[in-house]
């Protein structure tokens, strides 16, 4: 047993400092990036941000609308061979913005090999809670050999040293990320995990120094954070609960004393592992919760309000483009980043 005793930061611990701008407008802020990528032999512009792969978020409606904005989506890989048939051929513009998302059973490999076949899919989604095992390793080496040409995002994992490994093993992309999802309780069933933040920056460092890129997954409650993950140097940010509770997310709108909510949950719950295996498994315990989220109609107007917050953010610091953000960002550690007391008076009032 070790200690490390260096201080590991999140979200909440930071904020960033404003710089002298030449900018005169948020409209200047260019969001849009061009990746090319260590293996794959092809290349990607947009807004590098991606609807997680949760049967809630990943879904074939989110695909559409987030490729309005020039966003991605990692499908859940529940969707089957038809369904992904069926939507490439209405929306083929679509495909090179979506991802399909496989696990590391063999039955998983055999369906994504359809899907990408059928589908002419261009990116695909290695994804484990777990991304230190030696399994997960020999089946992204076998992804790679399979597809040389495909763009390939693999995780999770929060350590320098094992997204060195994932990068030299295949992948284009490392999802760093282990517990910090607002529905995944993974720390609190295992004691595992690592500060966000700090997980970008060693891992965007660790990333880079070898050509390949990393995606900040989970962890993001605002705009401000999605803006602290960019300019910790992640390339991509993966969201679940921020797209939550929309007309684009599954399930059903349901009502609880006169609000409107929607069902979400993580993909380790107890409720998806009944739902999409029968059960949890005797040998596991499960490591997401089940919430009502509010229901927040179409998913364009937080889309809006989280590109704003980013560009405004890029305001405050003079970064013309989203690929400077990280390059002009100093963080400060607070003890405190918000005013959360009330409004002491009802500004609406004639009185």
């Amino acid at each position: 047993m070790r200690i490390e005793y260096d201080v590991k930061l999140d979200f909440k611990d930071v904020l960033i400092r404003p710089k002298r701008s030449v900018l005169t407008s948020r409209s200047e802020v260019t969001l849009e990036r061009e990746f090319r990528f260590r293996h794959a032999k092809q290349k990607w512009q947009g807004v590098p941000i991606i609807a997680a792969n949760m049967d809630h978020t990943g879904t074939f409606a989110m695909a559409k609308a987030l490729a309005e904005h020039k966003l991605l989506t990692a499908i859940d890989k529940f969707a089957t061979e038809e369904d992904w048939v069926h939507f490439s051929e209405k929306h083929k513009h679509i495909i090179p913005s979506t991802f399909v998302s496989i696990g590391i059973a063999e039955a998983e490999f055999e369906k994504a090999q359809k899907i990408i076949n059928a589908a002419h899919v261009q990116m695909i989604c290695l994804d484990v809670a777990n991304g230190y095992t030696e399994r997960f390793v020999n089946f992204l080496m076998r992804l790679r050999e399979a597809y040389p040409d495909k763009v390939i995002m693999a995780g999770n994992v929060v350590t320098g040293e094992m997204v060195e490994e994932l990068i030299l093993s295949g992948a284009d992309i490392v999802k760093i990320g282990i517990g910090p999802g607002s529905v995944c309780t993974t720390r609190e069933k295992t004691g595992v995990g690592y500060p966000q933040l700090s997980a970008i920056i060693e891992c965007a460092d660790a990333g880079h120094g070898l050509g390949g890129h990393v995606c900040a997954d989970g962890g993001c409650v605002t705009p401000g954070d999605v803006a602290k993950a960019f300019a910790a140097g992640a390339d991509f940010v993966m969201l679940g609960g921020m797209l939550s509770g929309h007309d684009e997310s599954s399930g059903e709108v349901i009502e609880e004393k006169g609000r409107k909510y929607k069902r979400f949950y993580g993909m380790s719950s107890a409720e998806a592992m009944e739902k999409h295996h029968g059960s949890v498994a005797e040998y596991r315990a499960s490591e997401g919760r089940s919430v009502n989220v509010p229901y927040r109609g179409a998913v364009k107007n937080t889309i809006h309000d989280i590109l704003g917050g980013i560009r405004s953010t890029c305001t405050y610091v003079g970064a013309h483009r989203l690929k400077e953000l990280s390059k002009r960002t100093t963080f400060i550690r607070v003890s405190k980043q918000l005013n959360e007391s009330l409004v002491p008076f009802d500004t609406n009032s004639n009185k």
